[in-house]
């Protein structure tokens, strides 16, 4: 059968998305002081619930509130956010849309404002970003008592999401979190029956599968989102995710969507800080989303359906990858910060390449600027491609700063 980007897809577990382009997941920081959703984030998402993906994912939702990735994250611990989060759902599901959270724990990646004694598999400190303003502390080995809560902790989440209203999850285990911190050997270097093999380190994302398959059901997706590589000496491999990928054949995974880098090398975006660890050769450097390359040989061995992210601009590229069958699923983040109607425009045929603004910018405005876009479309504003990288940074760092006060007031009143 000949498969376009208008096909639908249906899951293993029977959910089916009306195409192939999803939203991929970004961190919208729209949450209030105490992690709960807001009408801003339902505004946001009302508006990319009509913009015609197949599938749209949160940003990192997180299931430990000591353990967030920027102040304003969502978090769910308790019932305490259980109505807002009702209402989220709603506004994401409202044209008919799939809508899934993708639930997260940060270990070590959490700056030491939030936590300056953060939870990790082993002690084994990021070493990105030293000197430029980012700030983390050394993380603390976890114990095994921790993992269960962890585990658990995901379980939990997950179950409240289904409840709220959501149609689907999916699992943080890639850019250096915590399920990915677990998977790697270089920052994993557990001595128990945690660490060592790859399917020892593997034991802590299959024990959260488990747990949350019991939660949800059978009819529930989930998805998983993983490294195809973490592109450093060291780490977790493609010939890893491959291995694992194929153990994952067995489990009740519904969607793997692949990506690769994390914090202390920022591969989606397409920066490389450290030695690679894979080998890559110049025809992957010059044509987008190289992500593919290292996606078609997993695909080989997946039973599972694939998602890529990282990259695509071209449709035509989108096209070719899927008509090759070398993926699934199209995921575009950035585009959606640009253009909340993208796959409108691509399944139209109005367009032939989405829009790249961050082509045109220092590397280190590009996430600044996204988040400045997705605050001005939280409010009911369009997207203003004309804002520069500098003025972004500026207002962006701003509200950050707001923000983590907000955040600082809010746990000095709850202690007391």
């Amino acid at each position: 059968m000949s498969v376009s980007l208008s096909t639908p897809l249906q899951l293993p577990c029977g959910a089916t998305l009306n195409n192939r382009i999803a939203k991929a997941a970004m961190s919208e920081g729209l949450a209030d002081a105490a992690g709960h959703s807001t009408s801003r984030l339902e505004t946001l998402y009302a508006q990319w619930a009509r913009s015609g993906a197949g599938l749209l994912i949160s940003g990192n939702f997180q299931v430990d509130s000591l353990h967030i990735e920027r102040a304003a994250n969502v978090v769910i611990t308790d019932e305490g956010g259980d109505y807002q989060l009702k209402r989220l759902a709603a506004a994401g599901t409202s044209n008919g849309t799939q809508f899934w959270v993708q639930l997260s724990h940060t270990g070590r990646q959490v700056d030491a404002s939030i936590n300056p004694r953060p939870l990790a598999p082993s002690v084994v400190e990021i070493e990105a970003f030293r000197g430029v303003g980012a700030n983390f502390s050394t993380p603390v080995a976890m114990t095994e008592h921790q993992i269960i809560t962890a585990i658990n902790q995901f379980s939990y989440a997950a179950d409240s999401v289904q409840r709220a209203g959501f149609t689907g999850i999916e699992l943080q285990a890639a850019h250096g979190y915590l399920i990915s911190q677990f998977l790697s050997p270089r920052t994993n270097q557990r001595m128990d029956n945690w660490g060592g093999s790859l399917e020892n380190r593997a034991k802590f994302l299959f024990e959260i599968i488990k747990a949350v398959r019991a939660k949800v059901g059978p009819k529930f997706p989930i998805g998983i989102k993983l490294n195809a590589s973490d592109f450093i000496k060291g780490g977790f491999s493609h010939a890893g995710c491959i291995q694992l990928v194929k153990m994952l054949n067995d489990t009740s995974v519904d969607l793997i969507e692949l990506s690769g880098g994390s914090l202390e090398q920022p591969k989606v975006v397409g920066v490389s800080i450290r030695d690679e660890g894979e080998p890559i050769n110049l025809s992957q450097l010059k044509r987008e989303a190289y992500f593919v390359d290292f996606a078609r040989a997993i695909r080989e061995t997946s039973k599972i359906p694939i998602m890529v992210t990282g990259g695509f601009r071209n449709v035509g590229e989108m096209t070719d990858a899927l008509s090759r069958g070398d993926l699934d699923v199209i995921g575009l983040a950035r585009p959606f910060a640009a253009d909340p109607e993208i796959p409108l425009r691509i399944l139209s045929g109005e367009i032939s390449r989405v829009p790249s603004p961050e082509t045109t910018m220092d590397v280190r405005h590009t996430h600044p600027w996204n988040g400045i876009q997705i605050e001005r479309m939280s409010t009911g504003l369009l997207p203003d491609l004309r804002i520069a990288g500098e003025t972004a940074v500026t207002s962006f760092l701003q509200s950050e700063a707001e923000k983590l006060e907000a955040l600082a007031a809010h746990r000095l009143v709850a202690r007391a």
